[in-house]
């Protein structure tokens, strides 16, 4: 059975339910029809500006397409701007909305977008950005409430798509081989951009099975009561995926009033207000607000039926105050990457081992066999089958991540991992110095440079301390020069770093940092925390 693409099948869909509500948002809802007209007109101003795909990838790391940068906080723009971008063939990506002028500065020049849709809250940021840039791209701004004026040259969203018409392009074909990025957030280096075949995200992180389009279309319309709440940001790949698998499943994605953060009270009041059947959660920084606010009011959410969890873990205790006040609800964990999508899966509320993914193995330390049920040996995650092609314009990144074995091309994002004698799996992490804070991944290393950087620090480490709050936050132990506060290399990091990356604490050494043999010495880092 041959793949789909985003576009064919949203289309389908809308022909089949266009009545049906498709997405709410505080006061508003679109239906399938709506929704469709809307990343119609996108595409055709994609179109109409020039942007689309020109020729075929060479590699692995390659794009042919024009790139569409979605700077933007959850709503239905973003969501308009992915299936639109795919309708014009054009390739969609995050930007994490966090990032300060140099990490922005750094993604742009790696992803090179033709186009940039952007909330006007971010239009001084970006202004600063497209200075550093060497090619003008087109700006859509999409107003927010903030007042903000139109950045020169920019086309307000709502005017750009007023002026065409909402009929679907002709002269486009989409096919199963167009692109979808989703830059990391850290876990491998700098922020690298995974180049998704869409007919791959489809079959893979978004679970859709591989049917024909008749047998897709009747599934989706089959189901007329699901409705997912999508709490965490679209710019990550838990977000996006949670939100587009739920259309393409039939679903009315349901988004929260407060887009800018967490509002527990918000999203249970939504989630009542809608009657949502699903969540998706991002660790202990939603779950855990989520069991303070269920335990301080009244919610009747006797229809909601699963959270789901990615992305970062959930302490046991609050897996357990969850179940007690939502006891029709299954809390299913699942554990992937943006490499991979989901790898294994666990269901209830302690710590069991996980069950593997269709095409999930565990390969042996050296990366030579994959491992047999019950080998103690400590190994590494795999995938195959429906798997990116590669890191967008990195040949070194896609050598080291994606390898072959036996003749099948599989992805190694760096989990370790042991599988038991009855088939389920332990996974234990990383093994680098990705940190992992409500969510949002950080790289030690990034974090680092900058404090270094600072006049008066001889050196620093950066590593992330057990958080009931965060599951993990960061702290860095520093080896000084000269007195320097607490705030002033937090204040002095701010300049360079979204504020996620800001080390929470600051401990200060005369020890060396460092091994014999100049690498790091994270154990010795780790100590001086646990003793202070």
């Amino acid at each position: 059975m041959s793949q789909l693409d985003l576009a064919t099948l949203h289309e389908a869909i809308s022909a089949a339910v266009p009545d049906r509500e498709c997405l709410v948002w505080r006061d508003r809802r679109w239906t399938w029809r709506e929704v469709t007209g809307r990343t119609r007109r996108l595409a055709r101003v994609l179109y109409e500006h020039g942007l689309g795909v020109h020729g075929t990838a060479g590699e692995p790391w390659d794009s042919p397409h024009d790139h569409l940068a979605l700077y933007l906080h959850n709503g239905p723009e973003y969501l308009e701007g992915l299936v639109g971008a795919h309708k014009a063939r054009v390739a969609p990506y995050n930007v994490n909305y966090r990032y300060v002028d140099d990490e922005l500065a750094y993604l742009f020049a790696d992803s090179r977008p033709a186009a940039i849709m952007y909330h006007a809250r971010f239009a001084a940021t970006l202004g600063n950005v497209l200075a550093m840039l060497d090619h003008t791209p087109l700006l859509l701004q999409v107003a927010d409430g903030s007042g903000v004026a139109l950045l020169p040259g920019a086309l307000d969203y709502e005017a750009a798509l007023a002026a065409v018409a909402d009929e679907p392009l002709m002269d486009v074909r989409p096919v199963p081989d167009d692109l979808q990025i989703l830059y990391t957030g850290g876990t491998t280096g700098m922020p690298k951009g995974v180049l998704w075949r869409i007919g791959d995200l489809l079959n893979g992180p978004l679970a859709l099975p591989r049917v024909s389009l008749d047998e897709a279309v009747r599934a989706a319309a089959a189901r007329t009561t699901h409705r997912v709440l999508v709490a965490p940001p679209f710019m990550h790949g838990s977000g996006t995926w949670s939100a587009l698998g739920a259309w393409l499943g039939g679903a009315t994605v349901v988004l929260p009033s407060v887009v800018d953060g967490l509002d527990a009270a918000d999203l249970l009041s939504t989630a009542v207000r809608e009657r949502v059947t699903r969540i998706p959660l991002v660790g202990d920084a939603f779950a855990r607000p989520i069991a303070d606010e269920l335990e301080r009011g009244s919610y009747d959410l006797a229809g909601l039926r699963q959270l789901v969890n990615s992305g970062a873990a959930i302490n046991p205790a609050v897996k357990r105050r969850l179940t007690e006040r939502l006891p029709n609800t299954k809390i299913i964990d699942v554990v992937g990457s943006s490499e991979t999508g989901y790898q294994v899966t666990r269901l209830g509320a302690d710590d069991r081992p996980f069950a593997p993914a269709p095409g999930v193995a565990v390969l042996s330390a050296d990366l030579g066999r994959r491992l047999d049920p019950g080998e103690d040996e400590l190994g590494w995650l795999a995938k195959t089958g429906n798997i990116p092609l590669g890191y967008l314009g990195d040949p070194d990144k896609t050598a080291g991540t994606f390898i072959a074995l036996d003749g099948v091309r599989m992805v190694v994002a760096g989990d370790r991992a042991r599988i038991l004698a009855d088939g389920t799996i332990q996974v234990f992490g990383r093994e680098s110095t990705t940190i992992n804070t409500g969510g949002e991944k950080v790289f030690a290393e990034e974090v680092e440079a900058v404090l270094r950087a600072i006049r008066g620090v001889s050196e620093a480490l950066v590593i992330g301390r057990p958080s009931e709050r965060w599951g993990h936050e960061i702290v860095a132990v520093v080896s000084l020069s000269e007195p320097l506060t607490d705030a002033h290399l937090r204040d002095t990091c701010a300049q360079h770093l979204a504020r996620y990356k800001l080390p929470k604490a600051f401990f200060r050494t005369a020890l060396s940092l460092r091994l014999p043999n100049g690498k790091a010495d994270y154990a010795a880092a780790r100590d001086i925390v646990r003793r202070s």
